[in-house]
């Protein structure tokens, strides 16, 4: 993790998300603008937590850990996005381990100056108000999502939410990117199941696989199998 200085950025990311009110006075002096790199972590389960951030670029992972030391991964995010909305509120420890998979910067402000100047500050409440009754929200329908639709149908939902016509590539390779234990659990199925419909998907012609990558190369193909599903 860097804290960025350039509190002209900072004013400028705060003004393309539209949450200047957010941040008033009393508390802007204390928000900072911090970078990092893929594989960092910006908090980590169990742990305390003691900053708010706010993703406003790049991409996380957030996943938790059972007591037997299984990884389970909830969900990728991208801007604008609360970390740490939960543990502030509610004072707790960190529930999940959120990580970086691209490079992210994220608005961070300590708690106690949020507890000295946020506590009833009208637009900080309902930004924080939107932020977790949208995760709630995005919850709840993953699980019908993954409820509802085969494998076939929530993987090719899945590859077009995190490429685009412009990158069709998927990284798989490196433990920070997307790899096939995060998309099986993330999508609610095996490792060998997953590997079974990847097969498939290369064998229509839709996708090819090579070490540490998939490329899209179908993606008309993909967006019938998937329907109006969106991942």
């Amino acid at each position: 993790m860097q804290e960025n200085q350039d509190r002209q950025q900072l004013a400028a990311y705060l003004e393309q998300f539209d949450i200047q009110d957010v941040f008033h006075e009393p508390l802007l002096p204390h928000v900072s603008l911090y970078m990092f790199e893929p594989g960092e972590e910006l908090c980590r389960q169990g742990g305390q937590s003691e900053i708010l951030y706010v993703l406003v670029k790049g991409m996380t992972k957030t996943s938790t850990t059972s007591p037997e030391g299984r990884t389970l991964v909830l969900s990728f995010k991208t801007p604008p996005e609360m970390i740490g909305d939960i543990e502030y509120i509610e004072k707790i420890e960190n529930m999940n381990t959120v990580e970086a998979v691209t490079p992210v910067e994220a608005l961070g402000i300590p708690y106690q100056w949020l507890y000295r100047y946020g506590q009833d500050h009208p637009p900080l409440l309902q930004f924080l108000l939107k932020i977790i009754t949208s995760k709630f929200r995005i919850k709840s329908d993953s699980m019908s999502f993954n409820l509802m639709h085969p494998v076939e149908t929530r993987l090719a939902s899945y590859l077009l939410s995190v490429t685009t016509e412009q990158n069709p590539v998927l990284i798989t390779g490196h433990p920070a990117d997307y790899n096939l234990t995060d998309i099986a659990n993330l999508i609610g199925t095996s490792y060998r199941h997953l590997n079974r419909v990847i097969g498939q998907f290369c064998t229509e012609g839709w996708i090819v696989r090579k070490r540490g990558s998939i490329a899209i190369l179908n993606r008309p193909a993909l967006y019938q199998l998937a329907g109006a599903a969106v991942f």
